[in-house]
């Protein structure tokens, strides 16, 4: 490789760096409020917050990169470009197409990142996201057991417990128990533990009594006991099989496109496709993108004026690309035989890649222009 394009490339690849800390940052920062408000407000610690902001930035990834891949090259191209250093290597004899190794390099590089995220890390985190939010779910601790709270699992439920041992006992526990019309029962004891069965959470009480109050009869009884059990399942959801996320499924597995899948999923054929090209379509876009971003700048030459113009052309392109990889999305999903409508702006880009590499190579229709103009 040239030092030129060693040069460009190290440029490329630490600005890029640099715009995806910061892009990443903002994502995950909106996010973790979200995850923040949800999870502490449930009673969650802070460690659970932490794996799952972790789990969900592999998708906050993917959706950036492209994004900075875009922004670092026009950055780079225009600071090249206003520092003269593009001219020099214009002047010297590099052509445009020359010029853009270093951005094929570069794009080839996202294109990697972005496949491995899209096939692999993705669905990964996905599905792991998922069976943490499912094991939450049935976490009755968590949900209606907090230290010094009257928690109210339902209307007619109630449930103290003033703290929590280092070991997990549970002490000064007050149970109220008012589900039946007829009767009302308080349960008070002094150590409590927690199991899980089978069927469900089961909280073993020692040392304790029960108050039933029978409202036909009002009489009040009262029970001393030194181990009972009650039963939780009541409190939490029934564990059924979950509905599975389309987005949780491997490549392979939305193209065969089986039918148990697509039961498990509540989805259809045409979904599964449109969501597996699509993990192809979106990192051969993030490997143009630098491209077209190199060639916007380089179209014109220089310009003591500035690149304001190639600028405002660059919002306008990253603008369109996302309007047609949208349509292209949604006719995929309409109908399963419009599937190449996937990879539309991947089209659009090479397509507006080459016209531009023309302009590029041909600055005496600019230099036509102003002359007329003239």
């Amino acid at each position: 490789m040239a030092t030129f394009d060693r040069y460009m490339l190290s440029q490329l690849t630490v600005t890029f760096g640099f715009f995806a800390f910061i892009l990443v940052a903002v994502y995950w920062v909106n996010r973790a409020i979200v995850l923040f408000e949800d999870l502490i407000s449930d009673g969650h610690t802070a460690l659970v917050f932490l794996e799952f902001t972790a789990l969900a930035l592999p998708n906050v990834i993917l959706l950036v990169l492209p994004v900075a891949g875009f922004v670092a090259s026009i950055y780079v191209a225009n600071r090249l470009i206003s520092e003269s250093e593009m001219v020099v290597m214009q002047s010297a004899g590099h052509s445009a197409k020359r010029l853009m190794v270093p951005a094929l390099i570069f794009g080839v590089g996202i294109f990697v990142m972005m496949s491995i995220l899209s096939h692999i890390l993705v669905p990964i985190s996905r599905t792991a996201l998922a069976e943490r939010e499912g094991e939450l779910s049935q976490d009755v601790t968590t949900q209606f057991l907090n230290a010094g709270r009257f928690v109210h699992p339902s209307n007619d439920l109630t449930i103290y417990v003033r703290e929590f041992s280092e070991t997990g006992e549970l002490r000064d526990i007050l149970l109220t128990d008012d589900r039946s019309a007829n009767i009302q029962t308080i349960y008070t004891a002094n150590r409590a533990f927690l199991i899980k069965t089978e069927t469900g959470p089961r909280l073993v009480m020692l040392s304790g009594q029960t108050q039933t109050l029978n409202r036909t009869t009002d009489r009040l009884s009262f029970v001393t006991f030194t181990e009972l059990t009650y039963d939780l399942s009541a409190l939490i959801p029934s564990s059924k099989e979950r509905v599975l996320n389309m987005r949780e499924l491997f490549t392979p597995a939305l193209l065969r496109g089986d039918q148990a899948d697509l039961d498990r999923t509540n989805s259809t054929t045409a979904i599964f496709k449109a969501q597996a090209h699509g993990r192809f379509s979106k990192p051969l876009l993030g490997m143009i993108l630098p491209l077209l971003g190199v060639a916007v700048m380089l179209v014109g030459g220089f310009n003591r004026m500035g690149v304001s113009r190639q600028i405002l052309a660059s919002a306008v392109i990253i603008i369109l690309v996302q309007m047609l990889f949208n349509a292209g999305e949604n006719a995929a999903i309409s109908n399963p035989t419009m599937w190449p409508m996937i990879y539309l702006p991947i089209v659009f880009a090479v397509a507006l890649l080459w016209m531009l590499l023309f302009l590029t190579a041909r600055p005496s229709l600019f230099s036509k222009r102003k002359g007329m103009a003239a």
